[in-house]
């Protein structure tokens, strides 16, 4: 591959990063399961999540819960090709959110809840890159005291 065919690899891959985020972020969120492998994983500390079934399960609790507003802002993206089909990245999270009543205008702005990161390994399909796994990591949460 030269770099012109690995940028534009990266450029696809972040686009992926950034519709999860939009997804997540705004009421769709059980539609992330389509960016996933078949076989793909989700995990955290709390819960992991196996296959396209188990994904969309899994964040139509979220898309479900309607007084939550959240941003996941994502940047720092390290992004290594391994092969024309294969790729692995380190994505910085920072996660917003606040829970309140449903259709507010707008949400405190000290709802900082967690810094971490996510871990993810991507697949070239014939659907387009797609994660095969992601991991979130947290490494500062906000103290609930």
């Amino acid at each position: 591959m030269d770099a012109i065919e690995k940028l534009l690899i990266e450029r696809e891959i972040e686009r992926l990063v950034t519709r999860y985020c939009h997804y997540v972020d705004h009421d769709e969120a059980a539609k992330i399961a389509d960016l996933f492998t078949e076989d793909g994983v989700w995990e955290a500390s709390h819960a992991s999540m196996n296959g396209k079934d188990q994904i969309r399960k899994g964040f139509l609790g979220r898309q479900n819960n309607r007084g939550r507003v959240s941003r996941h802002v994502c940047n720092n993206m390290l992004i290594d090709i391994i092969s024309e089909t294969e790729a692995v990245g380190i994505i910085y999270l920072s996660l917003y959110f606040f829970d309140g009543e449903p259709g507010r205008a707008s949400s405190p702005t000290d709802c900082l809840q967690k810094l971490g990161e996510y871990r993810d390994c991507y697949r070239k399909t014939e659907a387009g890159w797609l994660f095969s796994s992601r991991k979130s990591v947290t490494n500062f949460l906000r103290d609930p005291a």
